[in-house]
């Protein structure tokens, strides 16, 4: 689905990834664990097209294909969704337009009105998310908790191959949280062949969507990588623990 070789990225000069390597099967759950400013947030951007970063070198490919040099809007198209850690809010732009065009360019024919605002209240009494929401402009007065849900409300809509959830449990209560993780464990339920990256600091998001795969970053580069229980030893032991890190010849 995703493979990523080699790749060296900067920022004005300053290193983020170094020799970053990581491949996802279809259908597979991955979760990236790390320290601030460890490039974490960065690969999501790199992956989306973020042209503040410079691709040194190496590649990055979807579904056989390389998605370096094209447009952001592009590689969504191509089926890739971010759920950003901070969504933005967009003045004058209503959410349900805002969804139904996006909808519209993931899709040879364009979707009814009966159908989109079916699909709409279904999703929307899954995340237990307020349907005046729908009707107001895109995140302008939204919590941290209504953005989040808004962004997983997009995602169930859009119906994405590759799902990158950076940071999704950032400003979220427990309560908020779980819900969010129904519906995405929902989707997943009915989408088999999705694979998903999480990316996160803490453990907690990975007791709701579990991962097969869990990764250690330090650096800008993957030090360890092993199941569900690494992400606990992590949260034991920091990311200093040399216990825990390992040596870079045992994960090459």
């Amino acid at each position: 689905m995703l493979s990523i070789k080699k790749l060296f990225v900067k920022v004005k000069d300053k290193n983020i990834l170094n020799d970053f390597n990581l491949d996802i099967k279809e259908g597979e759950i991955h979760a990236i664990m790390g320290p601030n400013g460890t490039g974490k947030s960065t690969l999501s951007k790199v992956i989306l097209g973020n042209k503040n970063y410079e691709v040194v070198s190496g590649d990055i490919i979807f579904k056989k294909e390389s998605i370096l040099g094209l447009k952001t809007d592009e590689i969504a198209r191509k089926g890739i969704f971010v759920a950003f850690q901070n969504p933005i809010s967009i003045e004058g732009v209503q959410n349900s337009e805002f969804l139904k065009t996006a909808i519209n360019e993931r899709r040879e024919n364009a979707i009814g009105l009966f159908e989109f605002v079916k699909e709409i209240k279904e999703k929307v009494k899954e995340l237990d998310f307020s349907e005046e929401m729908i009707h107001r402009a895109v995140n302008v007065g939204a919590s941290g908790g209504e953005r989040k849900k808004n962004e997983v409300l997009q995602l169930s809509l859009l119906e994405p191959e590759f799902i990158i959830l950076d940071e999704l449990d950032s400003g979220l209560d427990i309560d908020s949280l779980k819900k969010v993780c129904e519906a995405i464990n929902k989707y997943l339920e009915s989408h088999k062949k999705t694979s998903v990256l999480i990316i996160t600091h803490y453990p907690r998001i990975l007791e709701y969507i579990k991962p097969q795969f869990v990764h250690m970053m330090v650096c800008g580069k993957i030090v360890k990588t092993g199941d569900y229980n690494l992400a606990f030893e992590i949260e034991k032991s920091g990311y200093s623990d040399t216990s825990v890190m390992g040596s870079e010849k045992e994960n090459e």
